[in-house]
């Protein structure tokens, strides 16, 4: 019995979707002074007042500096992600115009139709790989950034405690702008690829 959640396409054809390029992240900080320096200031107002003498307070300094560049790191890669993922999409709307068989399941006026937020669901269908990225947290923080930001914006409760509910309710609140429960994609019947760009 088929899945009720999912557009009933006509025929058996499997359609091709254009490829998913994914931008990897610059690299950021490898641990040097000059290359932690704008997360040295957050570092020193995290760090709580101790009688502890000054080489122990500056490793700890330089620790947690290293670690909050390591979390800026994983969010623009989960950025990137996003970048990519909401290129494609408008990439497929294009592609869905083009396709008698599959133009109809994009329009708000027929139903069952597709939100934006139904490609982000046929990416996690079709079970592709995405080292240590969510996908929907990553779409966020794209919908939250319209380009990447520099590290020096980030306070550090933004980098170890915000940005996971930050990108998770932005992608909640995109993803319900489509009033009534919109259709998902039958992951057998799309095929695209994944292509990693370097920078």
């Amino acid at each position: 019995m088929r899945d009720a959640r999912y557009i009933e396409i006509p025929g058996s054809k499997t359609h091709e979707l254009p490829p998913l390029l994914v931008h990897s992240a610059p690299e950021v900080a490898s641990g040097t002074a000059a290359e932690l320096a704008s997360v040295m200031s957050e570092a020193e107002d995290m760090l709580a007042v101790s009688d502890a003498g000054e080489d122990v307070v500056e490793q700890r300094k330089f620790e947690l500096a290293v670690q909050l560049a390591g979390q800026y790191k994983g969010l623009m890669a989960q950025w990137f992600w996003g970048d990519g993922i909401l290129e494609w999409i408008r990439q497929c709307e294009i592609t869905f115009e083009c396709e008698d068989f599959l133009r109809q399941f994009l329009h708000p006026d027929v139903w069952p139709h597709a939100s934006r937020a139904s490609f982000v669901t046929l990416l996690a269908d079709k079970h592709i790989a995405t080292p240590g990225v969510a996908l929907e947290r990553a779409v966020g923080l794209r919908l939250t950034f319209r380009q990447p930001p520099p590290i020096a914006c980030f306070s550090s409760q933004f980098l170890f405690y915000l940005n996971s509910s930050m990108a998770d309710t932005a992608f909640q609140t995109w993803s319900r702008l489509v009033p009534q429960t919109a259709a998902l994609f039958p992951p057998e019947r799309f095929h695209f690829e994944v292509l990693s760009l370097d920078n």
